[in-house]
C-alpha cells in the first residue's frame, strides 16, 4: 500500500471540495457576458446537473504538487457521491447526502463536515448553489460553459468552478467534464471526468463505509 504524502491528503479533502487547475478567471464585462450567454446560462448548468439521476465516471485527480491518481466517481440524487480511489491509495471520500466524509485507511482516521460547508454543494445541490452564488466565466469556445460558484459572505467555504462541454447525449445537453475548486488556503486539485455512464443502477449502500477506527479492514 502506498504511503500518502501530506499534500495529497489535502488534495483528497478537496476532492470533497474538488478542485481543478484552470486558466485565470476574471469577471465579465457587458459584451463578454453577452458572449458567454450564447455558450450557456446558469439555467443550463442547473438543468445539466439536476438532469443526472445517477452517474458513474472515471476520474483523475492531481494535487498542487503534480501528483496524480485515478479512480471511479459515483453520484446519485439527491446529494450522494463517492470517490473510490485506485488500488494502493488508502482513501475514500463519500457523501450520504448531508455530510461529506474522508476516510484515511492508512492512519485509521475519519474527517466529516457538512455539505453546505464545501464548494461541492454546488454539484450536489445545483438549484441552491449554482443559481444563488454562480456566475458565468468567459470561455474562448461557445461549446464550453464555465460557471464559478462562491458564497462571498463565507470565503472559508472556498470556490468551485464547473466546466461543461456541449453534448446532446448528456442531461440538459451539457456534460460536466471537470471542475475547479479552491479552498481558503489557495490549495488546488485537478479532477477530470471521463467515460460518463448515466442512469446506471446504484445502491444506497455505495455511500456507506466501514469505520477504520473500529476495524482495520478496508471495505471491498
Amino acid at each position: 500500500m502506498n504511503r500518502i504524502p501530506p499534500s495529497f491528503r489535502t488534495s483528497a479533502a478537496l476532492a470533497a471540495a474538488l478542485a481543478v487547475c484552470a486558466p485565470a478567471l476574471s469577471l465579465l464585462s457587458a459584451p463578454e457576458a453577452a458572449y458567454a450567454q450564447s455558450a450557456g446560462t446558469l439555467d443550463d448548468a442547473v438543468a445539466a446537473l439536476r438532469g443526472i439521476s445517477t452517474l458513474k465516471a472515471k476520474f483523475s485527480q492531481t494535487d498542487r504538487k503534480g501528483q496524480t491518481v485515478s479512480g471511479e466517481m459515483t453520484l446519485k440524487r439527491p446529494g450522494k457521491i463517492r470517490f473510490e480511489y485506485e488500488k494502493g491509495v488508502p482513501l475514500l471520500v463519500v457523501s450520504n447526502g448531508s455530510s461529506m466524509t474522508m476516510i484515511d485507511y492508512e492512519v485509521n482516521q475519519v474527517q466529516r463536515w457538512p455539505i453546505k460547508n464545501s464548494p461541492l454543494g454546488a454539484l450536489l445541490d445545483p438549484n441552491r448553489d449554482v443559481k444563488r452564488y454562480g456566475r458565468l466565466i468567459q470561455t474562448s469556445n461557445p461549446a464550453v460553459m464555465s460557471v464559478e460558484v462562491r458564497d462571498p459572505k463565507k470565503p472559508e467555504f472556498g470556490i468551485i468552478t464547473l466546466i461543461f462541454i456541449r453534448d446532446g447525449k448528456a442531461p440538459g445537453g451539457w456534460q460536466l467534464t471537470n471542475w475547479v475548486a479552491l479552498d481558503a488556503q489557495n490549495n488546488r486539485t485537478t479532477v477530470r471526468l471521463t467515460n460518463h455512464r448515466y442512469g446506471v443502477a446504484v445502491s444506497d449502500s455505495a455511500f456507506r463505509y466501514k469505520d477504520p477506527r473500529r476495524t482495520t479492514r478496508r471495505p471491498g
